[in-house]
């Protein structure tokens, strides 16, 4: 009888079956089942999402756009470009002349004492006035022409009529005195000598009178430098007032005769060859730039066209042509304008070959403060969520894994930071910062500092609850049996099993803190010039004129602004799906 216990040989055959179909698998086989790595099979995943890829594609361009495309422009962000061109600039002033303009004669003074004097006489009305020892008389010799004389005492009469000095008086003199003084004359001429008459206390003075000076309102222009002298001497301008006053037509100073011709106010002297010889009129006009000298020509243009009231007239010199001039009035002032070739920044240029996407409003290159701007909306969306990712994750662990009075106590902190309203926070923050005059580039900072502080609260809520479920697995409960310290459990063992929600909620919050960036940067309140971010440079969108006619302006940058949330958010949705442990392999 055979043994049932007896072991039967078995044949290798059996073993190495040589049939492919019915061969086993073995550990070393090449063909076993491949184990991968979470991280790769997550990165699989991710990849085989074709949304999440162009997303990726996306973001990689924006940021060689920011943080490399800057080395490449041959441009600085605050680089402005000046062209020449021609612009309407301020070439002369004119205004009516009211302050009187005195001519001294030759040998006699008459300086800022006498002067204030004379003013005040005229200002009520008296003949007369004295100053110190000196007593004067002014006689008007025409509107805008005042002579003065001084006035040395020859004869009184209190009760009768007496002599002062070593003067004696003659039957001549006192006729025409007592013809004067009955006809109430204040002067009289005794043999070509003009005598004064006026009152102190009771007694009227005599005096005879020797010119000193003429105050004028005019303005006196010599068409031949080399006649100024005479242009502006006592005898030209008191001959040419009396010629004026008088309606005359001609005048004599010395032995040349002159002939003068009055038109609107405008009055031109002729000499005897029937030449220019100067101008007189109540407008001054003067160049805006001292360096210049305004011809006598261009001058009587002037005036002329603010006589006529006219907006604008045309004078050239005769070896040029004719250049137009605008007059614009402002209150008692007349400024002089014309077309001048200045260096002016090249504005609002639409795109070319050297400027890809036109010039700005500050003539600066519109991409190149794309590019820089991208630098600065990337960091600060980068900045922002790893403050609120830091702050959240803190409170919400510790939130979570304490629970009790702990978890009560940070969550009603987490509702009172939700109850403060962001923007109008975030406006008083940038009025704030207005105020104390804030450099740009501490501004960023303080921007986002501002934002982290008050966008973290989302994130603790959400690392709180995943914590309150994870800390009562099986590997927690191995944690704490091996004596553990409290913070590696909450952030060696429960933040990194958090970390892949973390990771996609930072994909999607980096959009929002973008679109908030832009928001503020469109409201005024981000970033200031000279620096740039997109929201700053879609500001110009609030003027409707830029808006509707310069599209380079602001298009690129919204472009720029959908593009990159848009790829943040196609990232965070495959994120989220690879990160699902029921998406099919």
């Amino acid at each position: 009888m055979e043994d049932k216990n007896q072991i039967l040989p078995v044949e290798s055959s059996t073993i190495n079956n040589t049939d492919p179909n019915n061969r086993e698998m073995s550990l070393d086989d090449a063909r076993r089942v491949k184990v991968l790595s979470p991280g790769m099979l997550v990165a699989k995943r991710f990849i085989r999402n074709r949304l999440a890829v162009i997303g990726l594609v996306i973001i990689i361009a924006m940021f060689l756009f920011a943080f490399i495309g800057p080395i490449f422009s041959p441009y600085e962000q605050t680089q402005v470009f000046k062209g020449i061109g021609a612009a309407t600039k301020d070439y002369a002033g004119a205004i009516y002349n009211t302050e009187l303009r005195y001519t001294v004669k030759p040998g006699e003074s008459f300086a800022g004492p006498e002067i204030a004097k004379f003013l005040l006489a005229v200002g009520k009305n008296q003949s007369t006035f004295s100053t110190n020892d000196r007593t004067f008389a002014f006689f008007e010799e025409g509107e805008g022409h005042y002579r003065i004389s001084e006035l040395d005492q020859v004869a009184e009469e209190l009760i009768t009529l007496q002599a002062t000095g070593d003067v004696k008086l003659t039957k001549i003199f006192e006729d025409a005195y007592q013809a004067a003084k009955l006809a109430n004359q204040t002067t009289f001429e005794v043999e070509g000598v003009t005598y004064v008459m006026s009152k102190k206390a009771k007694a009227t003075l005599i005096s005879s009178q020797r010119d000193i000076a003429l105050g004028t309102l005019f303005v006196y222009d010599a068409y031949d430098p080399s006649q100024v002298a005479i242009v502006n001497s006592y005898d030209f301008k008191l001959a040419s007032a009396r010629a004026i006053a008088n309606d005359e037509n001609s005048f004599k100073v010395g032995m040349e005769e002159f002939a003068s011709v009055e038109e609107d106010g405008l009055t031109t002297i002729y000499n005897s060859s029937g030449e220019s010889f100067a101008e007189i009129s109540r407008i001054i006009v003067n160049p805006l730039n001292q360096s210049e000298v305004l011809s006598i020509g261009f001058k009587k243009a002037v005036r002329e066209a603010i006589t006529n009231q006219a907006g604008g007239f045309s004078f050239g010199l005769p070896d040029e042509g004719p250049v137009d001039y605008d007059v614009v009035r402002v209150n008692t002032n007349y400024y002089i304008k014309k077309e001048m070739p200045t260096e002016l920044i090249r504005i609002l240029e639409s795109p070319s070959a050297e400027h890809p996407l036109g010039l700005d409003n500050n003539g600066m290159d519109v991409m190149t403060r794309l590019m820089y701007g991208g630098r600065v909306s990337l960091l600060v969306g980068f900045v922002v969520v790893f403050f609120e990712i830091l702050i959240g994750v803190i409170i919400g662990g510790i939130s979570g894994y304490f629970g009790g009075w702990v978890d009560t106590a940070l969550m009603r902190f987490v509702d009172l930071f939700n109850s403060i309203p962001f923007y109008p926070m975030v406006i008083i923050f940038g009025s704030v910062m207005d105020t104390l005059e804030v450099s740009p580039m501490t501004r960023i900072f303080l921007l986002m500092l501002v934002l982290g502080l008050l966008g973290w609260t989302g994130i603790a809520r959400v690392v709180r609850g995943q914590i309150l479920s994870l800390r009562e697995q099986d590997f927690m409960v191995a944690t704490e049996a091996t004596g553990i310290r409290t913070s590696r459990q909450i952030f060696r063992h429960l933040v990194p099993n958090v970390m892949p929600l973390l990771i996609v909620s930072a994909t999607a919050n980096l959009g929002g803190v973008i679109i908030s960036e832009a928001t503020l940067g469109f409201l005024g309140l981000g970033i200031r010039y000279p620096l740039a971010s997109w929201g700053s440079i879609i500001n110009v969108a609030s003027d409707a004129f830029i808006m509707t006619n310069y599209w380079f302006m602001w298009i690129p940058a919204g472009m720029l602004i959908l593009l990159t949330v848009l790829g943040f958010n196609f990232i965070g949705d495959g994120l989220r799906d690879a990160y699902d442990p029921k998406m099919k392999r």
